[in-house]
């Protein structure tokens, strides 16, 4: 890492986890980043470990997982999708803007925090990239269930310089 971002993950000590590890004899036919010119969008991401292990807990928030504990996967998920993205396009630097993001939250019955629970994807983008370029278009909606269990999985769309 070299650029003004990975220097600020650096700074931050924070680390880009290694690529997902996805669970024996499962298949995931899909591309994890699409660059269309300028535009990146970013499939779905969930929260890993810096080994690129699927991070814990898992489960429903509001059940099994406190709204602290998916706003800190939340987190976790940011800094996989930057990992990702850094394999894909190279200098984090190229990235003018983030321009969308989708957060679901594995949420059980009744459960209406997605809100605070998303933040933490947002926080910890715009603690790294600033305002300016951190500060995106956003839902946060709630899902009966996510892949593996994860209580929270982001897409997203990125603007290139």
């Amino acid at each position: 890492m070299t650029g003004r971002v990975e220097q600020r993950i650096r700074d931050l000590g924070l680390v880009l986890p290694a690529p997902l590890q996805v669970p024996p004899g499962v298949n995931v036919p899909l591309a994890m980043i699409k660059v269309l010119g300028k535009r990146v969008l970013v499939s779905g991401h969930g929260p890993q470990e810096a080994d690129g292990s699927i991070a814990q807990p898992l489960g429903q928030v509001g059940a099994e997982v406190t709204v602290e504990q998916a706003a800190e996967a939340a987190r976790k998920v940011a800094l996989a999708m930057l990992g990702t993205i850094q394999r894909e396009i190279g200098d984090l630097d190229r990235i003018d803007c983030w321009v969308k993001v989708f957060g679901m939250v594995n949420s059980a019955p009744g459960f209406t925090g997605q809100t605070p629970v998303v933040n933490g994807f947002s926080e910890q983008i715009i603690e790294i990239f600033g305002d300016e370029c951190g500060l995106a278009t956003r839902s946060a909606v709630g899902m009966a269930g996510l892949p593996f269990g994860i209580p929270v999985e982001v897409e997203a769309e990125l603007q290139l310089r």
